[in-house]
């Protein structure tokens, strides 16, 4: 995507028309063959960051997301006792 950025009063750029949905709270900035990069960032609770450092682990977690809802667990009434319903 490309958009063209004025610079306000004080010689600053709003970048928030390009940045993606989603928390990002600071970005990443780089030159590179004379171009300046900004890589939007996001932050990861520290709690989290095992998952993120074992990819195995990660795509496991990954692949059971995307089969939530997708097993059907059929009836549990054979396991009920008369008394009971």
């Amino acid at each position: 995507m490309s958009l063209r950025l004025n610079l306000d009063g004080r010689n600053r750029v709003n970048l928030t028309k390009l940045l993606p949905d989603g928390n990002i709270h600071a970005v990443l900035a780089y030159q590179e063959a004379g171009k300046i990069i900004l890589e939007p960032l996001a932050e990861l609770p520290a709690h989290e960051l095992w998952l993120h450092q074992n990819p195995d682990t990660l795509h496991k977690v990954q692949k059971g997301l995307k089969q939530k809802g997708k097993h059907k667990l059929g009836s549990f009434s054979k396991y009920l006792e008369d008394d009971e319903v």
